[in-house]
């Protein structure tokens, strides 16, 4: 009798590596996996898909999605400057989504009923592969291993994968939980749990600590056209380009990490150590850029729509009609966001030097205080008395009540 197929979301890492064995050998499934390329670090993804093949995978398929996710996924990100909890640029909730799509994809084309993934019981991971795969394709049955088997540590899974000749990259000396795509580096789990701990410096490979920064300053300017990033110093590049150039040139220089306290969707506050290099950088100018171009109403309702759409995509509602209407608001705003943004870079961090755009709304004229100046100072008096109409007639029908329903 031929088996069921599920496709696994499959990194190579502990979790997934024991996630493929379990399904094989407990819910007796074929198990093809999915790889994504995404930009993250690694020594070959031909030796993951060697891996997954010896523990027993029907097939292992490494899906090339570098393109698709900085033109699709990073841009969004990018023109939402999205910054989760005003510190965090997204990371792994970008990525979910896109690797989500694939699995989709894969399922439909081998006549799949079953997706999986490796992810905990307690984190967010979860929610953005399910909401995402059942927003794609509702039939589809999700199964989540790890929130059924009965492992309750690393330890245990490590030991676990041992006794079933399951090879895993993870010890016990170095139990680190690492999530990465091109823009950054996701790190928890071990003594970073405590967060008193000062983090370890072998968890960084994306920034030199500051002490092994370079002394001199490395200041580059970044061209944007319609809000996108096209170019680094008059080099044109694909967004792609970008964001590896940029990630190289600041993490030289120490810049891009962050260590915080998040509050995750399940209610849980987690120590998060992070490495946002491009990601940070690119937001930092884009939103310089847009200071200038975007016109002042816009400019401030769309810093609300910001933090609206960065907690809608962490809370894995990438496909949902909502964060799809706020896409469209974010396109709009960005097609006069064309220019060229000056930052400099030092001993870990980052600071705009300068910008300029055939669509600035900066008036030399009218923002000067010198004889240039252009604009009405007696129109000021007739602005002022309208501005402060209602708060005088407060005043005026308050003075020598007891009650002013003020100070």
């Amino acid at each position: 009798m031929a088996k069921d197929t599920c496709v696994l979301a499959y990194s190579g890492g502990l979790d997934t590596s024991v996630c493929l064995r379990w399904l094989m050998d407990e819910k007796g499934l074929d198990v093809i996996c999915v790889v994504g390329e995404v930009g993250q670090e690694h020594e070959g993804l031909e030796e993951i898909r060697e891996r997954a093949l010896a523990v027993g995978a029907k097939d292992c398929i490494i899906a090339d999605m570098r393109e698709d996710f900085a033109n699709n996924y990073l841009s969004k990100a990018l023109a939402a400057n999205a910054m989760f909890e005003n510190k965090y640029p997204l990371l792994s909730a970008l990525s979910r989504p896109l690797i989500s799509k694939y699995l989709v994809d894969v399922a439909h084309a081998n006549g799949a009923k079953y997706v999986a993934h490796g992810c905990t019981g307690k984190g967010n991971d979860q929610v953005r592969f399910e909401t995402s795969i059942r927003a794609l394709d509702p039939t589809l049955e999700i199964i989540a291993p790890v929130r059924e088997w009965h492992m309750h540590t690393r330890d245990e899974e490590m030991e676990w994968a041992k006794a079933h000749g399951v090879p895993v990259p993870t010890t016990k000396k170095k139990p680190y939980s690492i999530d990465d795509n091109m823009w950054g580096r996701a790190i928890e789990c071990g003594v970073l749990e405590n967060p008193m701990n000062r983090p370890p410096l072998d968890i960084y490979t994306m920034t030199r600590d500051i002490a092994d920064t370079p002394d001199e300053a490395r200041e580059l300017t970044i061209t944007f056209k319609g809000g996108m990033p096209v170019a680094i110093d008059g080099q044109e590049m694909s967004m792609h380009e970008v964001i590896v150039e940029l990630n190289k040139i600041a993490g030289e220089h120490g810049y891009g990490r962050i260590d915080m306290i998040e509050n995750r969707m399940v209610g849980v506050k987690s120590r998060e150590c992070y490495e946002c290099p491009a990601g940070l950088a690119l937001i930092a100018a884009h939103r310089a850029l847009e200071d200038m171009c975007l016109e002042r109403e816009v400019l401030r309702y769309k810093l609300h729509m910001e933090h609206d759409w960065a907690i809608n995509v962490y809370n894995g509602q990438w496909f949902s009609p909502l964060k799809h209407a706020m896409d469209t608001f974010m396109a709009t705003t960005q097609q006069c966001v064309t220019g060229n943004v000056r930052i400099k870079f030092h001993k870990g961090n980052l600071i705009v030097t300068g910008r300029e755009s055939d669509y600035s709304l900066y008036d030399y004229g009218l923002a000067t205080y010198d004889a240039a100046d252009t604009f009405d100072h007696k129109a000021a008096k007739g602005f002022i008395d309208l501005y402060s109409l209602s708060l005088r007639t407060w005043a005026a029908n308050r003075a020598g009540k007891e009650a002013t329903d003020g100070e």
